[in-house]
């Protein structure tokens, strides 16, 4: 019988002021976690999607590549005036944007990271959201293509000596999304134009197949796009948004969810059963079903099927911000941003709430690949205060908390859910371990004997004191200086030996006036 292969461990990157570093990530050995890579001097850090490699930029002209198994840095790169880079889904390629003069300079350089060479160069005026990266990879590498006016170019990453293989001509083509499945299809947005509403079109990514969109959809009033694609690349979902809203209801615009699909079943507007705005959208694990946060606040919260069908309702609440961890099991609903931070834990194989809890003020959140541990982090320069990093049980209850005076980054290393075993049969098994752990103490051990002492691994945090103006401060700790205090209100002590030789005094007094 084979035997199963072990479960890789969890990672986390961290980087704050000094640099970056690696954790071992939970369960934590008393409590703390364990550093695998001491802290390595860095401006920015990106892993590759595979968590083969990461990419860390050391200054304005150097680039270093680790290899994250070993955590060996395998490559390092000097390029004059970056200004952005990027790693391939399988770490094969890195791409890099430079400072430009002229259109001469090819300033988009793609370097194959095993040798180190320049594979492919362009020349690329200005770096926006739409167009960078530059060059687009598959997530097998197995096909590249880049954004150019009026058209989608390809290009072949096994020799890129070769340029253009081929070219979808899509006249005033704004931004395109390529599918999740291996070189399937490819979604395009083309804006409004002379009258004509906008539009997103789906294509075939084989050459003989690409003259003939096989899904497409037009609307007005949209001024940009998401476009969100399920790991079976059958459906995709796109938010539109328009920078104004007609009924005057938002001030942030109109935003409206349309649902494709490759085989033409479905082209139209997802049925929301609230008004308002479209905050976010999440497909789950398998593309089956994806779950959507809409209408003005208390914001709903509903999972539909790929055939646009309600399945569940999560309820309503200060919710802008849902997360399905990778197992498809467990759903995470939030409240971000300028919310108050408020999370409701799901079990959607159970279809019941499994907990709430609240993360103030959180940046980023995102599932371990595991799908056990929710880890949410405030950081900088979003936030300049409260930085920190917070890792929840798939239930919600607080596992991990650290503080930090200031954070850039915090970061899962990503690895293959498949890689993991089933998440109940991994609870399960923390579970053991905790009882074995508890079984193993003497019954009349101090250690096993309940104590009203004794304090958990992370203490919960402590409320900000009230505020005091500087004259109050002031004042205390003059008061402080005269009779032996401290500002804080804790005695000194010279003044904790005075105050016990008044009350031996006063005890000697009261037993001589009897």
């Amino acid at each position: 019988m084979a035997v199963a292969e072990p479960s890789p461990s969890l990672d986390i990157l961290v980087r704050d002021p000094e640099g970056f570093a690696i954790w071992h990530g939970p369960p934590f050995t008393n409590g703390q976690p364990r550093i695998k890579l001491d802290t390595v001097q860095c401006t920015s850090t990106k892993f590759s999607e595979d968590g083969s490699k990461l990419m860390v930029t050391k200054s304005d002209s150097l680039i270093s590549i680790y290899e994250c198994q070993s955590l060996r840095e395998i490559r390092s790169l000097q390029v004059p005036n970056v200004l952005a880079a990027t790693i391939s889904p399988c770490g094969t390629y890195l791409q890099t944007f430079q400072k430009s003069t002229s259109p001469q300079d090819k300033n988009v350089v793609v370097w194959k990271i095993d040798t180190g060479d320049s594979v492919y160069q362009l020349f690329q005026k200005n770096m926006t959201k739409a167009t960078w990266p530059a060059i687009r990879f598959s997530s097998d590498e197995a096909m590249a293509c880049r954004l150019a006016t009026n058209e989608i170019q390809f290009l072949e990453p096994a020799d890129f000596s070769g340029g253009i293989v081929h070219r979808l001509r899509i006249p005033s083509i704004a931004a395109f999304e390529l599918s999740k499945t291996v070189g399937s299809f490819i979604a395009a947005f083309v804006p409004e134009s002379k009258g004509m509403p906008a539009n997103v079109q789906i294509f075939a990514c084989g050459k003989e197949s690409q003259s003939q969109p096989v899904a497409r959809r037009s609307f007005f009033r949209c001024s940009s796009v998401q476009l969100n694609w399920n790991c079976n690349s059958t459906g995709l979902l796109v938010v539109v948004q328009s920078d104004v809203d007609k009924t005057n209801q938002s001030y942030y615009g109109e935003t409206k969810l349309n649902y494709l699909t490759t085989d033409g079943t479905h082209e139209g507007l997802v049925p929301l059963r609230k008004e308002g705005p479209v905050h976010d959208v999440h497909w789950s694990n398998g593309g089956k079903e994806f779950a959507v946060v809409y209408g003005f606040m208390p914001a709903m919260a509903t999972i539909f099927d790929k055939k646009c069908n309600p399945l569940f309702e999560l309820g309503t609440g200060p919710y802008n911000t849902i997360r399905w961890n990778p197992k498809g099991k467990f759903i995470c609903l939030a409240g971000f941003g300028n919310l108050p931070g408020d999370m409701a834990f799901w079990d959607y194989i159970e279809k019941k709430q499994l907990g709430t809890t609240k993360a103030e003020l959180s940046v980023t959140s995102e599932w371990s690949p595991d799908g056990r541990y929710f880890m949410t982090a405030t950081t900088a320069p979003r936030l300049q205060v409260d930085n920190g990093i917070k890792i929840f049980h798939h239930n919600g209850s607080l596992y991990y908390k650290r503080m930090f005076d200031r954070l850039y980054q915090a970061d899962w290393k990503p690895e293959s859910p498949d890689k993991f075993g089933d998440v109940e049969e991994l609870v399960k098994s923390i579970d053991s371990l905790k009882m074995e752990e508890k079984k193993t103490q003497a019954p009349g051990s101090k250690s096993a004997q309940p104590s009203t002492k004794a304090t958990p691994a992370n203490p919960p945090a402590q409320k900000p004191a009230a505020y005091r103006p500087p004259h109050a401060k002031a004042a205390a700790s003059v008061q402080a200086e005269l009779f032996g205090g401290s500002p804080s209100g804790e005695m000194s002590k010279s003044a904790l030996k005075n105050k016990k030789k008044r009350e031996k005094q006063r005890e000697k007094k009261a037993t001589g006036d009897v």
